[in-house]
This record gives C-alpha cells, sequence and structure tokens, in this order.
C-alpha cells in the first residue's frame, strides 16, 4: 500500500443493525449495500473522486487521499505523482508533465537543451550525451577536438 492508499470495502447491509450514517452526505444509509473507506461509511454515490467525479467503489477497491481531498489513482497521480528528478535542474518532475529521456535520464522539456551553449533542441535534432551531459553536436564535436579525438581530417 502507498502512504496514500486506502482499501474500499462493500459491505451488504443487515437489515436487523441501526442504519449507519454516511460520512459524505450525514444521512442514513438505507440501501443494500455500502462502502466502507477511511473507517467510515458512505453510501456508494457519496464515494466520489473529487477531481473526476467517479464514484470510487466502481473504480476500484482503492481511493487516494491528500491536502483533505479523495481521489482516484489516475487524479491522484496526474496531480501527486511523480517522475523523477530532473537531470538537468534536479527538481522534480510532476507525473502529469512532457518528458524528454535520455538513456535512464528524465527532463523537463525546458531543461532539455545543450548543457553548455543552452540550445534547445528541434525535432530531429542530434543530441549526445557525455559525462551525463547532454550536447548539441557543435559543442560535442568541439569537445572531442580539445581531448584529441577529433576524426583526422585528410
Amino acid at each position: 500500500l502507498h502512504l496514500n492508499e486506502y482499501s474500499i470495502q462493500m459491505l451488504s447491509v443487515q437489515p436487523d443493525t441501526k442504519p449507519k450514517g454516511c460520512a459524505g452526505c450525514n444521512r442514513k444509509i438505507k440501501d443494500r449495500y455500502l462502502l466502507k473507506a477511511l473507517d467510515k461509511y458512505w453510501h456508494e454515490d457519496c464515494l466520489k473522486c473529487a477531481c473526476c467525479d467517479c464514484r470510487l467503489g466502481e473504480v476500484g477497491s482503492t481511493l487516494y487521499t491528500k491536502a483533505n481531498l479523495i481521489l482516484c489513482r489516475r487524479d491522484y497521480l496526474r496531480l501527486f505523482g511523480v517522475t523523477g528528478n530532473c537531470a538537468a535542474c534536479s527538481k522534480l518532475i510532476p507525473a502529469f508533465e512532457m518528458v524528454m529521456r535520455a538513456k535512464e535520464n528524465v527532463y523537463h522539456l525546458d531543461c532539455f537543451a545543450c548543457q553548455l551553449c543552452n540550445q534547445r533542441f528541434c525535432v530531429g535534432d542530434k543530441f549526445f550525451l557525455k559525462n551525463n551531459m547532454i550536447l548539441c553536436q557543435t559543442d560535442y564535436e568541439e569537445g572531442l577536438m580539445k581531448e584529441g579525438y577529433a576524426p583526422q581530417v585528410r
């Protein structure tokens, strides 16, 4: 279980027991079934995702909470999930953000640029990963020449 992941149980309401109050609407639950989640009882209609309004008992057997919100898995990950840290700026990248990847490195779109001249890459541009730095072709080739690896021009 995740830190913020809680299970949802569907229970049949026993006719001979005192009706339970719903944590969502505060009315008594007189349906045939109720949901138990977060140590409270709910009408099936009342346990919904705060973002997309889906009925959580129908989506699966778990719900997620954060910042006093009750959420489905998709919205929880979209809002609070993390894909990792950007290899260029080291800041966290939220799960819903578009990223660029180079081998095992992940980058914010804005950070995916040559780390020497800051030139942004366009679709189809060549980039090089050297010593965990992203380089444009010019800077990569200049680096090779400085290191004496430049191909010999005949």
